[in-house]
C-alpha cells in the first residue's frame, strides 16, 4: 500500500463537489422563488424536480467514479458522506415544494418564507465552503463558515417552535384543523432541510480536520 502514495490521484471528485453544492444552491433559489413569488405552482415544482434529478446523477458520477478509482484525494468514506450529504439536502428542498403543490396551499405565510430564507443562506455558503476542503490552507476560513451555517439552523429552530405554536391558533372546524396539520408538516420539512444543511457543513469540518 506505500505504492498507493506515489500513484496520481484522481482528483476529478473536487469538481463533482462542486457541481453538487452549486445545483444544492440553486434548488435554494428555486425554493425561495416559488416563496416569494407564490404562481405557476406546479411549473416550478417540476423544474425543481429536475435540479433535484440533476443532483441524482452528480451524486451517481461521484459513486461511480469512487469505484473506479485506486487512488482518491480523500478517504472513501469521507467522499461517500459529502456526497451522500449533499444530496439529502436538495431532496428535502425538493420535498418542501412538492408538498406545497400536493397540499394545494394557498401561499406562504411569512414565517415559512422566513424559513426558506435561511435554507437559500445556508446553501449560498455551502456552494463557497465546499471548494475549500480541497484547500488546507483555507482550514480557518471553512471553520467560520460552518460556524455561520450551524447558527443559521438554530435560527431555524427558533422559527418552527414560533411556527408550530400558533399553527393551530382558530382552528374551530376540520377543514381548519387539517390546514394547520399541513402547516404543522410543511414547517417542519422547512427545519429539516435547515438540518441537512448542517450535517453537510460538519461533514466539511470532519474531512478537513481529518486533513489538515
Amino acid at each position: 500500500m506505500v505504492l498507493a502514495r506515489f500513484l496520481p490521484r484522481d482528483e476529478r471528485f473536487f469538481d463533482y463537489f462542486r457541481d453538487a453544492a452549486n445545483n444544492a444552491a440553486e434548488a435554494a433559489r428555486l425554493l425561495i422563488d416559488l416563496f416569494e413569488h407564490y404562481e405557476d405552482v406546479e411549473q416550478k415544482v417540476r423544474r425543481l424536480r429536475e435540479v433535484e434529478h440533476h443532483g441524482d446523477e452528480i451524486t451517481h458520477q461521484i459513486f461511480n467514479a469512487l469505484n473506479r478509482t485506486f487512488v482518491t484525494p480523500l478517504d472513501r468514506e469521507d467522499i461517500s458522506a459529502l456526497a451522500s450529504s449533499i444530496d439529502d439536502f436538495v431532496d428535502a428542498i425538493e420535498e418542501i415544494a412538492k408538498r406545497c403543490w400536493l397540499y394545494r396551499i394557498d401561499g406562504p405565510d411569512h414565517l415559512a418564507r422566513s424559513l426558506a430564507g435561511i435554507i437559500g443562506e445556508q446553501a449560498r455558503l455551502l456552494a463557497e465552503t465546499v471548494p475549500l476542503v480541497e484547500r488546507a490552507k483555507d482550514s480557518d476560513l471553512l471553520k467560520r463558515q460552518v460556524v455561520v451555517i450551524n447558527r443559521l439552523e438554530n435560527e431555524a429552530d427558533d422559527l418552527l417552535d414560533t411556527a408550530l405554536a400558533g399553527v393551530y391558533n382558530g382552528a374551530a372546524d376540520i377543514p381548519a384543523l387539517i390546514r394547520g396539520l399541513r402547516w404543522s408538516e410543511l414547517y417542519q420539512k422547512l427545519e429539516e432541510a435547515t438540518d441537512k444543511a448542517e450535517d453537510v457543513a460538519n461533514t466539511l469540518e470532519g474531512i478537513m480536520l481529518k486533513n489538515a
